[in-house]
């Protein structure tokens, strides 16, 4: 049985990569019924987002199910598995356990410290708990990964630096205009991703705001929070004609904006320049758009330089999560093999007891004269004797068993009693 992350991100692969094997979350469900087809996954759960595509599973045995995830997302996102293999990692064990730490709590995002990720694991897993993908070992290690994520933010000073990817969008923003004091701003998507972005954007001090959205409902919610202007998605294209930024992060299946649409806004414009930052995972904006005289198009790669800077200025932060992180995954490796000597150590227990009760009967079928109470004194003896000749070498195994070679004890106990799987 071993614990396995498979997949890749976006230290791995381009953003054309991502897309294509990015999962929206009502797919989850059935992605997560798909992967219980194979028999050597006990345990499953899946995570996607802008950055990183990745299962997270309780196995068998590691290369079969390695092989049957690659060649599962290759038919399920109609590719060969030659078309995205090589971007792929496969971890095992305490780097399986220490990614999955590492991950929720923020440490391998592309903006270190960013909020959003641990919600978007919590999400996940609590899909994978509704679909009964997950067991005793899964849960035990999700539970142990928010724990420690909760113990990064509230006990290192990497939370009160850190900036999601909709600040790293902004700064690039404040990068480009110098000063967004008195700029129109328009969000299109009403979800978290540009609820965030208002925030930092009214701190920079914008002039206006607009959101736009195809349910007015949350538009016009979205907007009163922040003292801004809601209209209807239809509408937008009219009023991109008078705003400076666009930041698009909607949940569209497809791009919402092409290049002629931009040719014809810009246009209406009079190529007074616009800048547009594209957080959206598939993408929002056709990337062409870029070859459009003043038209300044920015996507989630292209925030890496901003995500640089804040990864220094964080580092120091990020040094002393590491070290928090590696005492829970020694934690969690502890808990884990205890796992493996507690069935060892009752098989152990059943044995001798079985010989200690078939000794004792041979002997007391010999002395007829006992009287009950010297009967069950004998016993009481016995099994006094059993449990202290057992008490120190299955307390040393209990210790040894959470040591990096504690299943050669194991092991080797179960030799020498032969003590055989059931």
């Amino acid at each position: 049985m071993d614990i396995i992350v498979l997949g890749l991100s976006h230290k791995t692969a381009p953003l054309e990569l991502r897309e294509k094997l990015h999962i929206p979350e009502s797919a989850l469900p059935d992605e997560l019924d798909g992967l219980g087809a194979c028999g050597q996954i006990l345990e499953r759960m899946m995570l996607s987002t802008c950055n990183r595509v990745e299962a997270y599973a309780v196995v068998d045995e590691v290369e079969g199910a390695r092989r049957f995830l690659v060649e599962y997302l290759a038919e399920r996102h109609k590719l060969s598995p030659e078309d995205f293999e090589s971007s792929l990692y496969l971890l095992t064990a305490d780097q399986a356990v220490r990614h999955i730490f590492r991950v929720a709590s923020s440490l391998d995002a592309m903006v270190v410290g960013e909020p959003q990720i641990l919600g978007q694991v919590k999400a996940a897993y609590g899909t994978a708990v509704e679909r009964e993908a997950t067991g005793l070992i899964l849960n035990n290690l999700m539970e142990r990964a928010f724990h420690a994520a909760k113990r990064v933010r509230t006990e290192t000073g990497i939370a009160t630096s850190a900036v999601s990817v909709s600040s790293a969008a902004i700064e690039l923003a404040k990068k480009i205009f110098g000063d967004l004091k008195g700029r129109a701003v328009m969000l299109i998507g009403a979800g978290k991703m540009s609820e965030l972005s208002a925030k930092h954007l009214l701190a920079e001090g914008v002039g206006s705001v607009i959101v736009a959205n195809r349910n007015i409902a949350r538009a016009v919610e979205l907007a009163e929070r922040f003292n801004g202007r809601a209209v209807h998605y239809d509408a937008a294209r009219a009023e991109m004609i008078r705003v400076d930024i666009i930041i698009s992060s909607t949940g569209a299946p497809h791009q919402i904006l092409s290049k002629a649409d931009l040719q014809e806004i810009i246009l209406q414009r009079r190529n007074r320049p616009i800048f547009l930052i594209d957080i959206a995972v598939p993408r929002d904006i056709d990337p062409r758009a870029n070859e459009i005289d003043n038209v300044y198009l920015y996507d989630v790669d292209d925030l890496q330089g901003v995500v640089q800077a804040n990864l220094r200025e964080r580092q120091r932060e990020a040094d002393r999560a590491e070290s928090l992180i590696d005492r829970e995954v020694a934690q969690f490796t502890s808990w884990l093999e205890s796992l493996k000597v507690v069935p060892t150590i009752i098989a152990m227990r059943k044995k001798v007891e079985s010989i200690r009760e078939e000794e004792l009967g041979r002997v007391l079928a010999k002395l007829h004269d006992l009287t009950p109470e010297e009967r069950q004194a004998i016993s009481v003896l016995t099994s006094s004797i059993v449990n202290k000749i057992l008490h120190d070498p299955m307390t040393e195994l209990k210790r040894q068993s959470a040591l990096r070679d504690g299943h050669l004890y194991v092991s080797v106990l179960r030799r020498l009693f032969a003590i055989r799987d059931e």
